[in-house]
């Protein structure tokens, strides 16, 4: 069994530390919808369809989500690594 800040990509669910499997769990889920919504977000401003307050407002958004998920990443003793799964045929998360 590998220890859990080992990543082999894919989720750590070790009876034995499940909550550390299920925070890896849900972090990648965010991650993927937070990465998700980034590239929406870009699309949006590259085709000007937002005001500039929109924008400031996006932004600011998107930084505090990214600095929430370093905190939660932190707490759990994850890193990137741990939240890059492989997606079988599609690859890996990021």
């Amino acid at each position: 069994m590998q220890p859990a800040n080992q990543t082999n990509g894919k989720i750590n669910l070790d009876p034995d530390n499940a909550e550390h499997g299920l925070a890896q769990l849900v972090l990648t889920v965010i991650e993927l919808l937070r990465q998700i919504v980034e590239r929406h977000a870009i699309r949006r401003v590259e085709g000007g369809t937002l005001t500039d307050e929109q924008i400031e407002n996006l932004g600011e958004a998107l930084m505090n989500l990214e600095e929430k998920m370093e905190e939660l990443k932190e707490i759990f003793g994850l890193d990137d690594d741990d939240l890059n799964i492989d997606l079988g045929p599609l690859g890996s998360l990021m």
